[in-house]
């Protein structure tokens, strides 16, 4: 039997692999909603844990009978829109032209950013159709949770519909307003979760990129790549090497909501969330896992890629809170 030999290790698709500017996603693509609001919303990674439901999937070997899911746990306290920022756009691309903040924001903004006294362009002479786009922005409010954290996160956010005139209008009436997860999502929806994942620092190729283990005689190293490239010529640089690992953006579709509840009742474990604390403010269900650490901002969105077909949402049988 010949060898098998595997001359590509590791994925390309993400590239490069370093850490992330900062501890929460920057969205670049938006998706487009046809209701005129915040589209999105932000929250806090509390745990896992599992509940019982009746599988109600057509095409499932299991269908009809109870089966356990992981959920996952993330608070979301309300979210303040602190000020807007207008886009135009020319043949050079998009640049932003104004932003205004609110003209009261909480003390606790100024930990993040330093606003301006005096607004150097008033909202009301803004000419909606100079503009391409209007975004908010937000900042979140940790103080209202447990993680022991009073610096709000502070980020834009985009706004559905397609009327820029509506987009504003929008803005100007939510300015230094709070909106909940409510407001955003519905119980039963799919969304898309942008997170950064667990920081693992520097590690070798073989947990970096899975080569396999080299035989025991071999030269130098037992745990690398067989070859580097050649010496002259132009190097073959997608060979696996060691370097960061963990700490980078991923972007997970289609995340199904299987609760989204007003109050932290029934949720929280009598000893409380390990390495978070207990939730006090309303929280959703995701199924699955989301990447990240406990008390990482889970940046939440509608989804890009739309599922064709989905079932109605099956309630829950049972629910576990041991952590």
């Amino acid at each position: 039997m010949p060898r098998i030999r595997f001359p590509r290790r590791s994925s390309l698709q993400y590239w490069p692999r370093k850490r992330a500017r900062r501890h929460f996603a920057n969205i670049r693509n938006w998706p487009t909603i046809k209701e005129t609001k915040v589209a999105g919303f932000a929250g806090y990674k509390v745990g896992m844990l599992h509940a019982t439901m009746i599988d109600n999937k057509p095409t499932s070997m299991t269908k009809g009978t109870e089966i356990v899911i992981p959920l996952t746990v993330i608070e979301c306290p309300p979210i303040t829109i602190i000020g807007i920022r207008t886009y135009v756009k020319d043949a050079y691309g998009r640049h932003p032209t104004h932003t205004i903040f609110a003209e009261k924001l909480d003390k606790e903004v100024g930990r993040t950013i330093l606003t301006p006294k005096k607004q150097k362009t008033k909202i009301d002479n803004i000419k909606p159709e100079e503009l391409s786009d209007v975004k908010v922005i937000i900042a979140t409010q940790p103080k209202l949770t447990s993680i022991g954290k009073k610096k709000p996160d502070i980020f834009e956010m985009a706004i559905g519909g397609t009327s820029i005139p509506d987009k504003l209008s929008f803005a100007k009436n939510m300015l230094g307003k709070d909106f909940t997860v409510q407001d955003s999502f519905t119980e039963g929806m799919f969304i898309d979760t942008h997170a950064i994942t667990k920081g693992r620092g520097v590690l070798g190729p073989v947990q970096r990129h899975g080569v396999n283990i080299r035989h025991h005689k071999s030269e130098k190293t037992k745990r690398g790549p067989g070859s580097l490239g050649p010496w002259h010529g132009t190097r073959n640089w997608p060979v696996a090497h060691q370097g960061q690992t963990g700490y980078w953006q991923r972007t997970e579709f289609n995340k199904w909501i299987v609760k989204l509840s007003k109050t932290p009742e029934g949720i929280n474990p009598k000893s409380g969330w390990l390495r978070y604390g207990n939730v006090k403010n309303s929280y959703l269900l995701l199924k699955g896992s989301i990447g990240g650490p406990s008390k990482r901002l889970v940046t939440m969105t509608p989804p890009i890629r739309p599922l064709k077909h989905t079932n109605q949402p099956a309630p829950l049988n049972w629910l576990s809170t041991e952590v």
